[in-house]
């Protein structure tokens, strides 16, 4: 692996209430990014793709049992997939991993017009995003 650049994200770290619960929401959503499994342990899992990896925990010192994104804090990841085929597949997937579409009305395009993308948003309250790299091309 080459030396990172300056300024890109070394890792995000998020505490779950349920570990099991949020390696079936989360974790086959990495490894179908391309990610792999970099670290594992008793209370968590982490995921590296490139320089950046993303870690899973069930921390004993939560304060609180679901996420709530409106909170100051995380709102949501954000990941490129390859285009809108993909979102759509792995938005299909996601309903068999505990995670339902955020917005149904306005998808895929939720964010506006040049934006094909899906938000899924698990029971635990924490949301991805998955972002086509190349948005269909629109009448």
């Amino acid at each position: 692996m080459s030396r990172p650049t300056q300024g890109t994200l070394h890792h995000v770290e998020l505490w779950v209430a349920d570990l099991d619960r949020a390696l079936s929401s989360l974790g086959w959503l990495l490894e179908a990014l391309g990610c792999a499994l970099f670290q594992s342990w008793d209370g968590g899992r982490s995921w590296r793709l490139g320089p950046t990896y993303l870690v899973i925990e069930q921390s004993l010192a939560l304060t609180a049992e679901r996420h709530d994104r409106c909170r100051p804090g995380l709102n949501h990841l954000a990941f490129h997939v390859e285009d809108a085929a993909t979102v759509e597949e792995l938005t299909a997937d996601a309903a068999r991993h505990g995670r339902h579409l955020m917005f149904p009305e306005r998808h895929p395009y939720a964010g506006g017009a040049q934006h094909c993308a899906a938000s899924l948003e698990n029971d635990d309250g924490f949301e991805v995003e998955l972002v086509a790299v190349k948005p269909p091309e629109r009448n």
